[in-house]
């Protein structure tokens, strides 16, 4: 019989796996400090419980639930990229970017994607697997333990790596409470980010569990024919239907959102595209944050030129959107927004 790993239990489901133990009721607070603040990789480790408690958990349980596959850094250092393995073989990656006061930490929360939006590596190469909740926090937890032997730590995280985060909610949200839980992981909320092509049910969803994590919507397109070119989803989830979600998200929590946008040489980079885009945004408590599109192998359009993104940003400034352009990192080892792409097993793609 395989073991369950330990981190896909909630703090509930951790004291009535400890009360079956016959366990008193503060084992699950040491149980917890030692899975998440002093980040044990093996239940040895927790010399404040008897060893016969840390025998009958290594029986029930394993900590770690990713292999290190390998591991690869931009040229200056400033990012990380790892691949991991997972109990069933698959591999996944995870990117840290490293700015002069914080650490970035961008989350996959799949293997693979179904969403198959055509200027990313993740969706060109197919779906296998949603990542349970232990998948998701051990990228976390790898890189936080790497920190501290650095006395430094992660400040910041953002789920934009493989996958579609709310097609995965349940994970994605157990993961989120864990991350931010100051009795756990003690990011802040409002230092994680969720990004979505705009799964709009999990929307309103979204706003109602996590009113303080920010939201991020990759739009990429200003209206449906040319969105449906780039992101099939679209058609699930068109653009009117979208945008009353956010409206709607933003009067329920009163908080920005994000809308990403990927900038293609001549195909949604004009002048038009920029006045229909800031014409969707109108009444929306939102920034933009432009993205030139990074090289993909399977994706034969180039990312506008610095002229362009420019050019495109000043159409939006002048509607009054304000407007972030993001700084590239990581491009020359598939680590930038859309090139992740950790490999599948073939037989399990869908």
């Amino acid at each position: 019989m395989s073991k369950a790993f330990i981190y896909d239990l909630t703090p509930l489901e951790l004291t009535e796996a400890l009360n079956a133990l016959e366990q008193p009721g503060f084992r699950t607070k040491q149980l917890l400090q030692g899975l998440y603040n002093k980040l044990y990789q093996d239940f040895d480790a927790f010399d404040a419980i008897p060893k016969s408690l840390r025998e009958a958990l290594d029986n029930q349980f394993n900590i770690t639930p990713l292999k290190l596959h390998s591991t690869v850094y931009s040229k200056n250092k400033d990012t990380e990229k790892v691949l991991f393995e997972t109990h069933d073989g698959h591999l996944i990656e995870t990117v840290l970017m490293r700015f002069e006061r914080r650490n970035t930490l961008c989350i996959s929360t799949q293997v693979g994607c179904p969403m198959a939006c055509v200027f990313c590596a993740t969706g060109q190469q197919g779906f296998a697997r949603n990542l349970s909740m232990s998948e998701i926090l051990g990228q976390f937890i790898h890189f936080q333990r790497e920190l501290r032997q650095k006395n430094e730590a992660l400040r910041n995280v953002v789920f934009m790596g493989m996958g579609e985060p709310f097609l995965n909610y349940e994970n994605v949200s157990n993961s989120l409470y864990a991350l931010s839980d100051p009795e756990r992981l003690g990011v802040g909320a409002r230092h994680i980010t969720v990004s979505t092509v705009g799964v709009i049910p999990r929307i309103a969803q979204f706003a109602k569990d996590h009113p303080q994590v920010n939201l991020a919507i990759s739009l990429h397109a200003p209206d449906d024919a040319l969105r449906t070119k780039l992101l099939p989803a679209n058609k699930q989830f068109p653009l009117d239907n979208l945008m009353k979600a956010c409206r709607d998200y933003v009067k329920e929590t009163n908080r920005k959102i994000t809308f990403e946008y990927a900038l293609i040489d001549q195909l949604n980079d004009t002048t038009e595209h920029a006045h229909a885009f800031a014409k969707q945004l109108k009444g929306i408590l939102s920034i933009v944050n432009l993205i030139t599109l990074n090289p993909s192998k399977d994706y034969p359009y180039p990312g506008s030129s610095s002229m362009r993104v420019q050019n495109f940003r000043n159409v939006l400034v002048s509607h009054g959107v304000r407007v972030t352009v993001r700084l590239r990192r990581g491009i020359e080892i598939n680590a930038g927004c859309g090139q992740l792409a950790g490999s599948i097993k073939s037989n399990d793609i869908i």
